[in-house]
């Protein structure tokens, strides 16, 4: 290829097939160079991608996020590949997803697992129903159609990589990508991808129950951040329906009455009434935020790519 294609290999203790990895990748681009990032591990992972042709960094900070993060910081390219180190994806849809990238002007091609053989493959059942919530939330949240949401086979734009703030350090960072490609309206394109499971005696560094939470718990702060104005105003819903539900008899017995006997619940439905204005304020200043924000990313994407050329 006449451009440049990097593949970055996040690693953490794969020595049963990080080299079948490296070599599947270097015969599928010929021309690329091929990077392992290797996080801390302590099987030999890091001799053994060297032998098979790899460019070794290390990253001693523990978590995929802080390996992203120095991945997109080190490395200089026209097109990145981002696959895991576990020999569960298929090298021969990475010349599509380059091409996509390069041609066809695509910040992001997700490898779509979800559509294909993942979970026939994969055995784990709360898995399996942590990719659908995911999935079902974001989609939901962002009015999106994204079918893979946490998928580790990924392949960027130079535009996307350099303009990326990695903030998860852990395995939230593929949710964090696509919010962030959803949120500033970058081309986003998915190949379904034939996923196949962990070879034996390979285990997965993904704790379930853990991890999972990290995960919604990202979801939940990405929405506050990127969508402050529907998630204040959510809050802000609630509080004013319990106001209602305190006011309206208090108000109806005063009608009848001319008198307030519940001060108490009457106080209550004034403060419920008070945090819902004072919530849907602090969305609305914040969703001007955002949007200002998100003018300031466009100016500095087109000031970027000007520098480039």
């Amino acid at each position: 290829m006449s451009k440049d294609v990097a593949i970055l290999i996040p690693c953490y203790n794969e020595s049963k097939t990080i080299e079948k990895v490296v070599k599947d990748f270097k015969e599928a681009l010929k021309d690329a160079k091929v990077y392992v990032f290797d996080n801390n591990s302590s099987d030999g992972s890091a001799e053994i991608a060297k032998k098979a042709g790899a460019i070794v960094y290390k990253e001693t900070r523990q978590g995929k996020g802080n390996v992203v993060r120095t991945m997109f910081r080190e490395i200089e390219a026209d097109c990145y590949i981002m696959v895991d180190g576990d020999d569960t994806y298929p090298a021969d849809a990475a010349k599509e997803m380059c091409k996509l990238v390069l041609e066809d002007d695509v910040d992001m091609v997700v490898g779509d697992r979800l559509s294909s053989t993942y979970f026939v493959e994969n055995k784990r059942m709360f898995h399996n129903f942590g990719n659908k919530l995911v999935r079902g939330l974001i989609n939901l949240i962002f009015h999106s159609n994204i079918r893979d949401i946490m998928t580790g086979y990924r392949a960027f734009s130079r535009d996307f990589v350099k303009t990326f703030p990695v903030l998860s350090e852990g395995f939230e960072i593929e949710t964090e990508m696509t919010i962030h490609a959803l949120d500033k309206r970058m081309v986003v394109s998915e190949i379904p991808i034939q996923y196949r499971d962990r070879k034996a005696g390979s285990e997965s560094k993904l704790n379930t129950v853990s991890d999972g939470m990290k995960v919604l718990l990202t979801i939940m702060h990405l929405f506050e951040e990127y969508r402050p104005l529907l998630f204040f105003g959510l809050i802000s819903l609630v509080f004013f329906i319990l106001a209602l539900i305190f006011g309206i008899p208090v108000f109806i017995e005063f009608l009848q009455t001319r008198l307030v006997p519940r001060f108490p619940t009457l106080i209550l439905a004034g403060v419920l009434f008070t945090l819902s204005v004072l919530t849907l304020l602090c969305g609305i200043i914040l969703d001007v935020v955002v949007r200002k924000h998100r003018q300031v990313f466009e100016l500095f994407l087109l000031s970027s790519r000007n520098k480039d050329k």
